[in-house]
């Protein structure tokens, strides 16, 4: 069991490092999942994503309820609104754009509820 558990972290660990570069990937449910897949999995596995320079920091601030950086929600949001306008600009299909405007509304709107970090480091 434990090899299933390191399988299905790691290919959420890959889709979650994807979402980081894909605006409607979500990053940090693919994160939250690879942290309790490792945990049940591989205490060295786990133990490396939790020390990780970049993806620590950020799943421990998410679990205990402390939040995402503001300049991390910034980021995100802008880069979100950026490939959606970019993409947008290049269809011409309504129903594809409001699929997109509407995904983009409620990607934002999920980190606009989260919690803020200000003291981010």
């Amino acid at each position: 069991m434990k090899v299933v558990f390191i399988v299905i972290g790691s290919i959420s660990l890959g889709l979650g490092i994807l979402g980081i570069f894909l605006p409607l990937l979500p990053t940090t449910p693919f994160l939250l999942l690879t942290s309790a897949c490792y945990l049940r999995g591989s205490d060295r596995l786990h133990n490396w994503l939790m020390s990780n320079k970049h993806l620590g920091g950020y799943i421990r601030n998410i679990k205990e309820g402390r939040g995402i950086p503001l300049r991390a929600k910034i980021i995100t949001i802008a880069v979100l609104w950026a490939s959606l306008i970019f993409s947008i600009s290049r269809m011409d299909m309504l129903f594809v754009t409001v699929v997109l405007v509407l995904m983009g509304f409620g990607a934002t709107l999920f980190l606009l509820k989260m919690e803020t970090l200000i003291d981010d480091e």
